[in-house]
């Protein structure tokens, strides 16, 4: 009976932690227009980006610049800039919504196939 009272007592909390879901309309984020910024030493760097269904247009520093979208289900797309100008740029981005809140999504990062990632959160403006 000890060992029965001591494995329920054990597992209760973990029972209220699987429970616990973060909030992930990631729907409400596919189309419009958004703000992104990100600190580059200790400056604060912000790129506007209007994005549809398939195309994305970012603006950074004054220069527009667009890519494809290729969505992989409500929360994944990858991103190709449809005018690269070097090999980097002709890289795809995959990017993936971990989590949503009001008018902003925490999200991640990275190259196609690298598994180095990065985080942000993007705000919706519209």
């Amino acid at each position: 009976m000890k060992n029965k009272m001591r494995f329920l007592l054990l597992s209760l909390p973990f029972t209220f932690i699987s429970c616990y879901q973060q909030e992930r309309n990631c729907s409400d984020f596919k189309t419009g227009k958004f703000k992104f910024e990100q600190e580059i030493d200790g400056k604060t760097h912000t790129t506007i980006f209007e994005r549809t269904e398939e195309l994305e247009i970012d603006t950074y520093e004054g220069k527009s610049d667009t890519s494809s979208i290729r969505w992989i289900n409500d929360c994944e797309y990858i991103v190709q800039k449809m005018n690269p100008k070097n090999m980097q740029e002709k890289k795809a981005v995959h990017m993936k919504i971990l989590t949503t809140k009001g008018d902003s999504y925490t999200f991640e990062y990275s190259f196609v196939g690298d598994t180095n990632k990065q985080k942000g959160t993007v705000t919706k403006l519209n």
